[in-house]
């Protein structure tokens, strides 16, 4: 057996881009608050306003509709929680997917124990919001719909376009995680009917602890954080110029290739779905097959336990996960799957294989051969024993 090792969760974090890496280790260096008014300041302050602008070019908006954060869950929650205070008292109901992170899952949940009504919005068997129930159920009493681009357990992608037609037609704020999809699928942040959109950096190869919020301009939003009313009020606290700076970089790499990048991921989940139907021809294979994020493989071993499989599979040098990396050892099964009408005792032997830049054809190779083995012991380990009569 191989001594490699193979990183398949790339869906929780990724290497940082070397250019972005560079970047920021030469920003930080250097000294000044972008918030003051002598040489270094406005040194630093120029560092993030052509972060700003970059990042508004790449993503489609205008630089002053980019907030920076410090991360996909800041940017959720200054969305969700922000456009809900912000809607008139009349409008209480907020209409959420059932597959959301929890970046946005718990929020919208704290605003249901404070008054909220929540409306959730079912998906079918693979993930997917439907359109028409989406407009059916909105009305004057909604203060935000929020649904996903792409899911991050399965990877299916949502038809965001027609979901944010419905809710630009209706009045209503429309939010959309997008931490998964930006540099796998090409996002339009612009899209019209979207009011936000939350994106993390080290999803993409920027260093952990940066992120950023699109808001449309004209959104009404409540700060989370009050303080010295930096990025527009929306957002208090000194900037990052060099985090900043590093984002714009690894965003901007990863919209240039994201063609590539893309049809690179998805002929190593190909290989990798081949090789798990021909080692597990029992093995389910989760998510949309045609709506799909590239380079991330959701799939069930029935008759086995997910967390038993995840530790086979590190000790033999394959390291992947079960799921969100937010969720990770929680014994219930997954909120996605449930959703998805998977059975309880199928969710519950899952693992997620998620690709990036630095995974090889041999990472698969890998995976296929070590395969069996974990299986095995798996299976084992969740049959019950006999135990002799005493």
């Amino acid at each position: 057996m191989s001594t490699d090792r193979a990183y398949l969760d790339h869906a929780a974090t990724t290497s940082v881009l070397p250019d972005a890496a560079d970047v920021w280790r030469d920003v930080s260096l250097t000294v000044g608050n972008p918030s003051s008014l002598h040489a270094s300041g406005r040194a630093a302050r120029r560092v993030v306003e052509e972060a700003r602008e970059s990042l508004a070019d790449d993503l489609g908006v205008r630089p002053s509709e980019v907030i920076f954060t410090s991360g996909g869950t800041e940017a959720d929650n200054l969305a969700v929680k922000g456009l809900a205070w912000a809607a008139p008292s009349r409008r209480r109901r907020i209409l959420c997917s059932t597959i959301e992170h929890h970046a946005v899952l718990d929020p919208v949940l704290w605003l249901g124990s404070h008054g909220y009504d929540i409306d959730w919005l079912p998906v079918d068997d693979v993930g997917r919001v439907d359109p028409h129930d989406v407009r059916s159920r909105l009305g004057d009493d909604v203060a935000l719909c929020t649904v996903m681009w792409a899911n991050n357990e399965v990877g299916t992608v949502q038809p965001l376009a027609r979901i944010a037609e419905a809710c630009a037609e209706a009045k209503v704020p429309f939010h959309s995680d997008a931490v998964q999809a930006i540099g796998r699928l090409a996002v339009d942040a612009g899209l019209p009917g979207l009011t936000s959109l939350a994106m993390s950096g080290h999803k993409l190869g920027a260093p952990v602890g940066t992120g950023a919020l699109v808001l449309r301009r004209d959104a009404d939003v409540v700060p989370l954080m009050h303080g010295g009313g930096q990025e527009r009020e929306v957002r208090s606290g000194t900037l990052d110029a060099a985090g900043a700076a590093s984002l714009a970089v690894a965003v901007r790499q990863s919209v240039a290739d994201q063609e590539v990048h893309a049809a690179r991921m998805n002929e190593l989940s190909e290989r990798l779905i081949e090789g798990i139907r021909g080692v597990a021809p029992d093995a389910v294979i989760n998510g949309d097959p045609e709506h799909r994020l590239p380079g991330t493989v959701h799939v069930s071993f029935p008759g086995s336990d997910g967390d038993t499989l995840l530790m086979l599979f590190d000790a033999a040098g394959v390291e992947c996960s079960t799921g969100s990396a937010c969720t990770a050892g929680v014994p219930e099964p997954s909120h996605v799957l449930e959703a998805m009408g998977i059975d309880a005792g199928i969710a519950r032997g899952s693992l997620r294989f998620s690709f990036g830049r630095s995974s090889r054809s041999g990472d698969v190779d890998l995976v296929i051969e070590v395969m069996p083995g974990a299986l095995d012991r798996a299976f084992r380990a969740a049959t019950p024993r006999l135990r002799p009569v005493r």
